[in-house]
């Protein structure tokens, strides 16, 4: 019965693959910035990290801030959703704002953030086909200042590549012993190395995101799930990702 439970739970894993894609953790060095992308039928999820006392901004295509072009800033405001003017012209926010911030948080100097939005977004934004293809995106820090202004020289442009997320190398939570149990699951189900882990996003076999779960303990309440197989990618606290299926019972 395990055996053919396990090939199936690969056949499934095997076909949600193909649903979603993966930036994985980038480095963007001359902002001292990371970036992470992923997609999957629906929506985007960007994750962005860099000092937490700097206003931190990418922006979308290989043009820079000319204008028309589109881009996600985090900054002192309560906007995050921006449309570019021009070079040396301040950035406007969007009569609609797209991008939904699912976590800020600080951990030493550090600001990570998760943010949300569909493929395509509004009008003027940028739309992000769910595939392998790459994307190029420009990126800056305003150091010290979390005002919206002027990034200085903390500024480069980048090319992000997408793979399917079971095809990289962050595929299978087992290779970062991050083990879960019980699986099938009821009612909750638990993680070995928890300490290890900052955020479980879990997704249906559609592709359609439905929570994002921060980890304070080493396992998480499943039971208002309907029975049916899930798909988790596994934040850690390094920053890298780990994917595994989750079968409810």
């Amino acid at each position: 019965m395990k055996k053919i439970l396990l090939t199936l739970s690969m056949a499934l894993a095997s076909s949600l693959g193909a649903q979603f894609f993966s930036t994985g953790t980038v480095s963007l060095p001359t902002a001292s910035m990371t970036v992470k992308i992923v997609t999957d039928p629906t929506t985007v999820t960007l994750t962005l990290t860099g000092d937490s006392n700097s206003m931190l901004g990418i922006g979308f295509g290989n043009n820079g801030m000319a204008s028309g072009a589109d881009g996600f800033i985090y900054n002192s405001s309560a906007n995050r959703d921006y449309g570019f003017n021009g070079v040396g012209v301040t950035p406007s926010a969007d009569a609609s704002q797209d991008w939904t911030v699912t976590s800020n948080t600080v951990s030493g100097s550090t600001r990570t953030i998760i943010a949300t939005r569909s493929l395509t977004g509004s009008s003027g934004d940028f739309a992000i086909a769910n595939d392998n293809t790459s994307i190029d995106i420009f990126y800056a820090r305003r150091a010290g200042n979390l005002a919206l202004g002027y990034h200085n020289s903390l500024r480069d442009y980048i090319t992000l590549t997408r793979t399917s997320v079971l095809a990289t190398d962050e595929v299978a939570a087992s290779t970062r012993n991050i083990i879960l149990y019980p699986n099938p699951a009821k009612e909750t189900v638990g993680f070995k190395n928890a300490e290890e882990i900052k955020l479980v996003d879990i997704f249906e076999a559609t592709g359609r995101k439905i929570r994002t779960v921060k980890l304070d303990s080493k396992e998480i309440n499943i039971s208002d799930l309907k029975s049916g197989n899930y798909y988790l990618e596994i934040t850690l606290k390094d920053g890298s990702s780990a994917f595994d299926l989750l079968i409810k019972e």
